[in-house]
């Protein structure tokens, strides 16, 4: 199948993929799916919410959501789970064992990777390091360096995943920390400028490995409206290139589904956050075909 013909035939699909119709229209050409399923902002809720609460009444937990990700894995077990931070803070658990069930449950449920938050740092940069070895998953954050802490060696700026011959590269970026986070928390962590931090990544992903596909771990919030200047992921992918995916947190975004940018070159870069608490699993499907040609579709999925 010819690359325009692909792509068009694509687009068709992924409309009609949401209505639940199947990918016949793609005919004989081997179509390799990548599922991308993430959370964000989970914040220590292990409980689904009560049933007499206000807002959430009955959704989230854990154990719904460890049974949503494994019926997906048996539809397509081509599948990365990832998590875009602030996984502590927010309920008693964190409060009594200080993240390790945290990432234990998540451990569990199989985790890929995992970048950090602003509010993993709560228990200090020391109590983040403590429970490391509860987690069987990797830490990913490019633009913090943490060579002159505890975590040095233990945080990855990227790592990249073969599934089923798709190669990924996923990288981390975390939110500026003063300001934001006592310094006695983060102690000598440094910031360093995400644009440029993503531009280096991109290359060393893009150019130098050849990944098909780019992931962004994100924890630089979604958009802030009191401050269009201050960087967000929506400025991100349009001051970036070779970026297929961007998934966020810090800001509690609730999308229904990716919002569609465009890069520093036109290209498009989906962007997608689902909210807090372990309330919603995102989850991103892309198609290639031989020549490497994406398509996608996306959803967020009520726990």
């Amino acid at each position: 199948m010819k690359r325009r013909e692909f792509i068009e035939k694509t687009a068709a699909s992924s409309a009609l993929l949401g209505l639940g119709v199947s990918l016949s229209s793609f005919g004989n050409t081997n179509i390799k799916q990548l599922t991308v399923l993430h959370t964000n902002d989970v914040h220590s809720y292990i409980d689904p919410f009560p049933a007499d609460h206000p807002r959430n009444a009955n959704m989230g937990g854990v154990e719904r959501r460890a049974s949503l990700i494994e019926s997906i894995k048996k539809e397509n077990p081509n599948v990365l789970l990832l998590d875009a931070g602030d996984i502590f803070q927010g309920t008693p658990y964190f409060n009594y064992y200080g993240g390790e069930l945290e990432f234990k449950l998540m451990s569990m449920m199989q985790y890929d990777a995992s970048t950090i938050g602003n509010h993993d740092f709560d228990n200090g940069i020391e109590g983040l390091h403590a429970q490391l070895p509860h987690a069987k998953f990797d830490f990913i954050s490019a633009n913090y360096d943490f060579k002159n802490t505890v975590m040095d060696g233990f945080v990855k700026p990227y790592k990249i995943f073969n599934k089923n011959g798709i190669k990924v590269g996923v990288f981390g970026l975390g939110i500026a920390l003063e300001g934001l986070v006592n310094k006695g928390m983060y102690k000598e962590t440094v910031y360093n400028d995400p644009v440029e931090t993503a531009q280096d990544m991109v290359r060393i992903l893009k150019k130098e490995n050849k990944c098909d596909i780019v992931i962004c771990l994100s924890h630089l919030g979604y958009k802030y409206r009191d401050d269009e200047t201050k960087i967000c992921d929506l400025r991100l992918a349009e001051l970036t290139q070779d970026i297929d995916l961007i998934i966020g947190g810090h800001t509690h975004t609730f999308l229904d589904k990716p919002t569609i940018s465009k890069n520093l070159i036109g290209k498009e870069v989906l962007v997608n956050q689902v909210g807090c608490y372990g309330i919603n699993l995102g989850r991103i499907d892309f198609y290639l075909d031989n020549d490497k040609a994406k398509a996608f579709e996306g959803k967020s999925i009520i726990v």
